[in-house]
C-alpha cells in the first residue's frame, strides 16, 4: 500500500512504452489556453461582480497567483518526471501505491465530469441556437438525461423530464474520436478553436475599454476585501472565480508527449496562466468600467449573495434589469447595453464554438 515507484523506474518505464513527442511550447501554451478559457470567463463574471463590485479585478489576479504557484510546483515535477500521469505519476514517485492510486481515480473523476459538464452545457447552448434560429423543437426526452432520487438507499431515475442528452453525447463522441486520430491532429483543431475564443474577448476588450468611465469604478469595493458574509468581498469572489482557471493541470499529462519537457511544460504552464489572467483583469475592466459592476441589495439594503432569493427578487425590479450582476451571459449583456447587440450575439456563438476546445482537453488528460 504505501510502496513507491522510484524516479527511475518511472523513467525506465517511460522509455519502453514512450509515446511520440510531438508538443512544442506554442502547442502546449495553446491546450492550456484551450483547457482554461471556458465557460467560467463568460458566465462568472455576473456572480463575481456581486461579491465584489468593480474589485473583481483584484479578485482575478488573486486567484492567477494561486493557480500561478500550483503550476510552479506541475512544473517542477513535470520537469523531473517527463511522462504521462501528471499527479497520479508524482504521488506514486513520493508518497507511495495506496494515494498515487486515489489521486489517479480524483483525476479520472475531474477530468470525466468536467468533460461531461462542458458537453451538456454546449448542448444547451446548441439547442438554443437551432431552436431560436431555425424554429425547430428538438425533443425534450434527448436533450436532457434522467433526474435521480433516493428511494431508500437506491438511486431511482426519473425519465419523465429527458431519457438522454443526444447532443452532449455527439460533440464528446467527436472530440474522442478525434484524440484517437493523434494529439498533433488535436492540437491543431485545438488551436483553431483557441483562436475563436480570443478573438472574440479581444473584441469585447476592444468595444468596452474606450467607453469605461471612471465613475462606474466606485465604490471600487463595495462588500469590502472580506465582506459581510462568507464568500463575499473579494477574496470570496476570487474563491468562485477560481473555476474560471480550472483545466491548467491538464498540460501536465502532455508530458510525455512534449518534445524537451524540462523546458516546454514550464513555458506552457506559466504561459498559458499568464495570457489568460491578462485577458481577464481586461476583460473584467472592460465590462464594469462600460456599465457598472455595483452589486444589487436587498430589500433592507443588505448584501445578498448570487442566486439567494434576496438575489432572484432584487434582479427582478424593473431598476435592475440593465445591472451586470444579474445578467445570465454577462459579456453578451454588456455589448448589448453599449450598443452593440449583433456582436453580443456573435460573441455567445463564439463561447458556442469554442468550447469543445475545453473537453478536448479533459478528454485527452
Amino acid at each position: 500500500m504505501w510502496r513507491v515507484k522510484s524516479l527511475d523506474a518511472i523513467l525506465a518505464t517511460a522509455e519502453k512504452k514512450s509515446l511520440h513527442r510531438s508538443l512544442g511550447p506554442i502547442q502546449l501554451t495553446l491546450l492550456g489556453i484551450g483547457a482554461i478559457i471556458g465557460t467560467g470567463i463568460f458566465v462568472l463574471t455576473a456572480s463575481a461582480a456581486q461579491k465584489a463590485g468593480p474589485g473583481m479585478m483584484i479578485s482575478f489576479v488573486i486567484a492567477g497567483a494561486v493557480c500561478a504557484v500550483a503550476a510552479l510546483c506541475y512544473s517542477e515535477l513535470a520537469s523531473m518526471a517527463p511522462v504521462s500521469g501528471s499527479a497520479y505519476t508524482y504521488t506514486y514517485a513520493v508518497m507511495g501505491e495506496l494515494l498515487a492510486w486515489t489521486v489517479g481515480w480524483a483525476l479520472i473523476l475531474e477530468y470525466a465530469v468536467a468533460a461531461s459538464a462542458v458537453s451538456v452545457g454546449w448542448s444547451g447552448y446548441v439547442l438554443g441556437l437551432i431552436e431560436n434560429g431555425f424554429k425547430f423543437d428538438f425533443p425534450d426526452l434527448l436533450s436532457a438525461g434522467p433526474t435521480w432520487s433516493m428511494n431508500g438507499f437506491i438511486p431511482t431515475p426519473d425519465f419523465s423530464a429527458g431519457i438522454v442528452n443526444i447532443p452532449a453525447i455527439v460533440v464528446a463522441l467527436l472530440v474522442t474520436a478525434l484524440l484517437m486520430v493523434g494529439t498533433t491532429e488535436s492540437a491543431r483543431v485545438n488551436a483553431i478553436l483557441v483562436a475563436i475564443k480570443v478573438i472574440a474577448l479581444t473584441v469585447f476588450i476592444v468595444i468596452t475599454l474606450p467607453v469605461i468611465k471612471s465613475a462606474n469604478l466606485s465604490p471600487f469595493a463595495p462588500n469590502g476585501l472580506f465582506g459581510q458574509y462568507s464568500g463575499m468581498g473579494i477574496v470570496g469572489a476570487a474563491a468562485s472565480i477560481f473555476f474560471a482557471y480550472v483545466g491548467f493541470d491538464a498540460v501536465s499529462t502532455a508530458a510525455e508527449e512534449t518534445k524537451n519537457p524540462q523546458r516546454n511544460v514550464p513555458i506552457g504552464l506559466i504561459g498559458s496562466l499568464a495570457i489568460c489572467t491578462i485577458f481577464y483583469l481586461l476583460v473584467a475592466l472592460g465590462a464594469a468600467g462600460a456599465i457598472g459592476a455595483q452589486p444589487v441589495l436587498g430589500a433592507a439594503g443588505e448584501a445578498v449573495q448570487p442566486g439567494s432569493p434576496a438575489f432572484v427578487a432584487a434582479c427582478a425590479l424593473p431598476a435592475n434589469a440593465e445591472m451586470l450582476v444579474c445578467s445570465n451571459e454577462a459579456l453578451a449583456h454588456v455589448l448589448r447595453v453599449v450598443g452593440h447587440p449583433q456582436i453580443g450575439n456573435a460573441l455567445g456563438t463564439a463561447a458556442l464554438l469554442a468550447l469543445p476546445s475545453v473537453i478536448l482537453m479533459m478528454i485527452f488528460g
